[in-house]
């Protein structure tokens, strides 16, 4: 019964370390940095992006008097102020970063 104790704990040491994930400092670092800058730049994106729409909509409208009821360019104008995206989204941030070999590579 001595030599079960050991092989018990060894059992259960080796289960812990194959099981855990290994955290890498870069990946918290980089979820961090991504929030902070998803954050930062809807404190500017989202009041400018709320002026667009606003205008947009207002222009359209305009639009619309302005030249007898030309229906596509109001159409046209609206497409354009309205469509989204409305915020920015770590997964928006990333495809407007386009193809960086040099993060793939530390990954």
């Amino acid at each position: 019964m001595t030599t079960a104790k050991p092989l018990a704990a060894a059992l259960v040491v080796a289960a812990l370390l194959l099981s855990a994930v290994p955290l890498r400092a870069e990946d918290i670092i980089e979820k961090a940095g991504v929030a902070v800058g998803v954050t930062a730049g809807n404190l500017w994106f989202v009041p400018i992006k709320a002026i667009a729409v606003t205008v947009g909509a207002m222009s359209g409208a305009l639009s619309y008097v302005a030249t007898g009821g030309n229906e596509d360019l109001t159409r046209q104008i609206w497409r354009d102020t309205l469509r989204g995206p409305y915020v920015i989204t770590p997964e928006l941030a990333r495809t407007s970063i386009g193809h960086r070999p040099e993060i793939e590579e530390i990954k």
